[in-house]
């Protein structure tokens, strides 16, 4: 199964669980500050993917931890259950996906969009308004550029691309013409 199936599933369910107990922003918050903790420790990454480390160790460093930072219970709850199935050291793609997961309840969605140069604020503004008119939902929307694409924009909105790069309008042109 891929990272990103597994992160969808311990997403959604951990989304169902906060959605209604009024601790969405302290439990994200919570698995922001263990992403950080266990992603910057070399030890802790070592010790909680290392399978000839017996579980029960495992559980007792996991244990003193949550003893130390004293988390929220569906926080404590999520992370016991992320060490029980061998999911810990994938937090940081479980977290990142939660967010989406709340943005997406939250009538957010998030964009990514690629152009080959610094794309201005008033281009970035209409490009905002143009995808927000095309899903109906406010956008979040990460830019970066990409040189490769020599001119353009790639538009990615979930699983779907919306690709307007000069670089696909070349290879598309090539591959009429060496086709017939």
């Amino acid at each position: 199964m891929s990272v990103e199936t597994i992160a969808r599933r311990y997403s959604v369910a951990l989304a169902d669980v906060v959605a209604g107990s009024g601790q969405v922003d302290l439990v994200k918050a919570e698995l922001g500050d263990w992403q950080r903790l266990i992603s910057g420790n070399s030890d802790l990454r070592s010790v909680f993917s290392n399978p000839a480390i017996p579980h029960a160790n495992k559980e007792k460093l996991l244990e003193g931890l949550l003893e130390k930072t004293r988390p929220a219970k569906s926080t404590a709850n999520f992370l016991r259950i992320l060490l029980k199935n061998g999911r810990l050291t994938e937090l940081g793609e479980i977290n990142t996906r939660f967010e989406s997961e709340l943005e997406a309840r939250g009538g957010i969605l998030a964009a990514e969009v690629r152009s080959a140069r610094e794309l201005p604020e008033n281009e970035r503004s209409e490009l905002r308004i143009n995808l927000e008119k095309l899903t109906g939902k406010k956008m979040k929307i990460d830019f970066a550029t990409d040189p490769d694409l020599i001119g353009g924009v790639v538009t990615r909105i979930g699983s779907t691309v919306y690709d307007g790069s000069v670089k696909t309008q070349l290879e598309n042109l090539k591959e009429q013409l060496v086709n017939g």
